[in-house]
């Protein structure tokens, strides 16, 4: 059997989903399964990029090639946690994972945490399957 994925979006007993995220995602038939840990925007040589939009494009790209070492794209994400330092850049963060995913959605989660490091503003963690 081929995987599937099957959005799970109820809509009688419990809150709405808004258009960028769903309930739940019912997996069937995956042989594989990939959990990443918390990605940030550093470059490759643990920089941070400079403002948020710079770090939200490099933790795409850095889970991009992290997805590619397991023969995955992003189109494998089934599950996204979103840690933010601020909660002023939920949107900012919203905005850039709907661009990531092809406007595809998925089960998320945002936290405003306070990171390891000032400059770290947004870290990903995410779960792959296929």
């Amino acid at each position: 059997m081929a995987m599937q994925a099957i959005p799970r979006n109820p809509r009688d007993g419990v809150y709405p989903a808004t258009d960028d995220y769903i309930h739940a995602l019912e997996v069937r038939g995956a042989e594989r399964m990939l959990f990443v840990a918390g990605t940030m925007g550093l470059d490759q040589t643990g920089t941070p990029g400079g403002s948020l939009d710079e770090q939200l494009e490099l933790i795409w790209s850095n889970l991009a090639r992290i997805l590619a070492s397991a023969e995955m794209t992003v189109d494998n994400i089934v599950r996204i946690t979103s840690y933010l330092r601020d909660p002023a850049y939920a949107e900012a963060n919203a905005t850039a994972r709907i661009k990531a995913l092809g406007g595809r959605a998925v089960p998320t989660t945002a936290i405003v945490a306070q990171t390891l490091a000032e400059d770290w503003l947004v870290e990903l963690e995410v779960i792959a399957v296929g």
